[in-house]
């Protein structure tokens, strides 16, 4: 129906999260509209985080070194670790300006549907920082819906032995949403009001 390079596009802004086919369209016609230097600066933006972006080496954050700058501040509180699923999710509880620990970002959260198990979390990563760090609270902070609440009970089985105390994010949040979407108040009450969390 279109050019092939206008549908190339098409196709490979419809393989982005959350942009369906009217959005993919909407968004290359979009950009065949604008001067060819904004174009080139996204491309540009696009290949500069791509050649500069990594993930920390201890919590799996977005970084450009070796420790992200929140594992890298030593006036962050190492004995308390907020896991939360994605990176956008530490940005969503820093904004609350409420939590001074450290984060430990999963990579995703348990997903039988799409085949997502633990093994294919950070979780083996998550164990090795608790005793070097002296972790000795871990916020569980993962998505208030099926996936996130079926990882928080996971993971609070697994460090329930180990003497460390397990706290949930406590409601406030709706149920069936996610993180970054939270406004600061709502996530902040939430932050302050976690609870513990029986893995059984």
């Amino acid at each position: 129906m279109y050019a092939e390079a206008v549908q190339q596009v098409i196709d490979e802004l419809g393989r982005l999260p959350g942009i369906g086919p009217k959005s993919a369209q909407r968004l290359a016609f979009h950009l065949m509209k604008l001067p060819t230097e904004d174009t080139a600066r996204l491309t540009a933006a696009i290949d500069e985080m791509k050649a500069r972006v990594r993930f920390c080496d201890r919590c799996f954050n977005v970084s450009e070194s070796e420790l992200c700058t929140m594992c890298a501040d030593d006036r962050r509180d190492a004995t308390l670790l907020c896991v939360v699923e994605e990176p956008r999710d530490i940005v969503a509880v820093e904004r609350t300006g409420g939590f001074h620990g450290r984060y430990h970002v999963l990579g995703g959260a348990i997903s039988p549907i799409e085949g997502i198990g633990p093994d294919q979390l950070r979780v083996r990563e998550l164990m090795a920082r608790l005793e070097p760090e002296g972790v000795a609270e871990v916020i569980l902070a993962t998505n208030p819906n099926i996936e996130g609440e079926a990882t928080a009970m996971y993971l609070a089985r697994l460090l329930e032995p180990l003497g460390v105390e397990v706290t949930r994010i406590a409601s406030g949040l709706p149920v069936g949403g996610d993180l970054e979407y939270a406004d600061e108040l709502t996530l902040g009450r939430a932050l302050e009001g976690r609870r513990p969390l029986a893995g059984g």
